[in-house]
């Protein structure tokens, strides 16, 4: 089994990623299972195969500890960690060989708090890797693009698994300003034009200091346009998987 967590800020189209990716596995013959790691959801676009609102309701913690909505929502993203055995033994069971974990909206619930690493390394010892998401409507702005740049670096220092980057949504753009921000990601010089063309002020310096960290590290998160509506770039995506996990291999011969 190989397992993929989607992570990204909210409203950067991971439930729908999940499901249209699931569903082009299906089609393509593959072995494919989505989990859902959301206690706060209330409508998902696909049926999931595994669902934490199983172990978690966020009305009953609300109720039981006299909490707002965030508050029961950051309990519950700890409480996951408390549940994670029980998960396991469901993952197994599940026994498929592409698991697609659906998190938390909130990006900051899975990734940044104590218990999303743990989750993420006992839920089980098979190999995993992750899906950054940058929005491709918010990636437009440079500052933004840099800020999300920051955050998928962020993430990546978290977990330190493989992990690849999508452009999500690329159905919004036109085309032409799709091509500019993943010529961001993969041309430096590029990036280092825009932003000094369109920023001024702090927000430039930071933003080219912030650049300039992230590439020194050595990271370069190459971005691949995905549309869920259309499917557009979810074979790209796919491959890249498929390098991680299999060398290149399908999931399932």
């Amino acid at each position: 089994m190989f397992v993929t967590f989607i992570v990204g800020t909210a409203g950067s189209g991971k439930s729908l990623l999940a499901s249209a990716f699931s569903e082009w596995l299906k089609m393509s013959k593959q072995d494919v299972a989505i989990a859902n790691f959301d206690p706060g959801v209330l409508t998902l676009p696909y049926a999931p195969d595994l669902d934490i609102r199983d172990y978690i309701n966020i009305e009953s913690l609300m109720k039981e500890y006299h909490l707002g909505p965030n508050g029961a929502l950051i309990m519950a993203a700890d409480l996951i960690a408390e549940q994670v055995e029980a998960l396991s033994k469901e993952v197994e069971e599940l026994n498929v060989d592409l698991l697609l974990v659906d998190t938390p909206g909130q990006m900051e619930l899975f990734a940044f708090r104590a218990s999303g690493p743990y989750i993420v390394g006992e839920l089980t010892k098979e190999p995993k890797a992750i899906i950054y998401l940058f929005d491709s409507v918010f990636s437009l702005n440079p500052l933004n693009y840099v800020s999300n740049l920051f955050l998928s670096a962020a993430v990546h220092n978290r977990f330190l698994i493989p992990q690849t980057h999508v452009l999500s949504k690329s159905d919004l753009l036109p085309p032409r300003e799709v091509d500019n921000i993943v010529d961001w990601s993969t041309n430096p010089k590029a990036l280092e034009t825009v932003i000094d063309e369109n920023l001024r002020g702090t927000k430039r310096l930071l933003s080219r200091d912030m650049m300039v960290a992230i590439y020194r590290l050595g990271l370069r998160f190459h971005l691949i346009p995905v549309s869920a509506k259309t499917n557009d770039g979810i074979i790209d995506l796919n491959m890249v998987l498929e390098r991680i996990f299999a060398g290149g291999d399908k999931f399932t011969y």
